[in-house]
């Protein structure tokens, strides 16, 4: 408890790997737990997909989970965009599990880093470019003016859609990283001031039962947090996705 709030998104680098262009590129224990996300995810689904013909629950589960993210895809894109589905299933479960083991004392939460959600973001809007570019070529920069406007209102439109739409990596990965941060910061700081009031002994640290009360209660609205966290971030790619796919609209 001696430590502040902030250490625990501390970066350790626990061994020195090699150089390129006279950086060192590290083992840290934010690599460790984003592969333990991965192993974890990985493991999940091989329990899952047993294939019987009368699925049990783990079974059953997994095949609800796909199909949460494939009606998700449909709903918010329409059925051409499931060649996408692959993408957004693993960006969701990879931030959700990455963000459900950050709820564990002994872990790192992988999320609550910047470099980490925004290596994400910027992955989910290359995507959306190169698609677009793809499917509809050098027309796909229709999404940035819109028809049937006057023509004096063109060059304002397309400012604001331009700068909007580079500002979506950066809220993509923002609007995670923030909520992971500030949620994890206040379970420290109920933790420490318990911590206090306990060390305080006689009546003072009866006054404990207060902020044990609010930390059982941000527990439980982190993993709600964790869940809906995930959901934004794998909706949002969808809704990007309409680029793609709709760039008349």
């Amino acid at each position: 408890m001696a430590s502040g709030p902030m250490e625990q998104f501390k970066i350790d680098r626990d061994v020195d790997l090699f150089e390129i262009a006279g950086q060192t590129v590290s083992w840290t224990n934010s690599a460790f737990w984003m592969v333990m996300s991965v192993v974890l995810i990985i493991g999940f689904f091989a329990l899952t997909l047993r294939g019987k013909l009368i699925p049990g629950r783990m079974q059953s589960l997994g095949e609800l989970s796909y199909q949460f993210i494939a009606d998700m895809v449909r709903d918010t894109v329409g059925p051409e965009a499931m060649r996408f589905m692959p993408f957004i299933f693993t960006l969701f479960f990879f931030i959700l599990f990455a963000n459900l083991i950050g709820m564990n004392p002994y872990a790192f939460t992988t999320t609550s880093h910047l470099a980490v959600t925004l290596a994400m973001a910027t992955a989910t809007i290359l995507i959306v470019i190169i698609a677009g570019l793809w499917k509809n070529g050098l027309s796909w920069f229709k999404i940035f003016a819109p028809g049937g406007l006057p023509l004096v209102m063109y060059p304002i439109i397309v400012l604001i859609e331009v700068i909007s739409f580079l500002a979506r990596p950066i809220t993509l990965a923002v609007r995670l990283f923030a909520n992971m941060v500030a949620g994890h910061v206040m379970l420290k700081l109920f933790a420490i001031f318990a911590a206090y009031l306990v060390a305080q002994g006689g009546l003072t640290s009866l006054g404990a039962v207060v902020p044990v009360l609010g930390t059982i209660f941000i527990v439980a609205l982190e993993f709600l947090v964790a869940l809906l966290q995930a959901f934004v971030f794998a909706i949002l790619t969808c809704v990007y996705l309409n680029d793609v796919y709709h760039v008349d609209h």
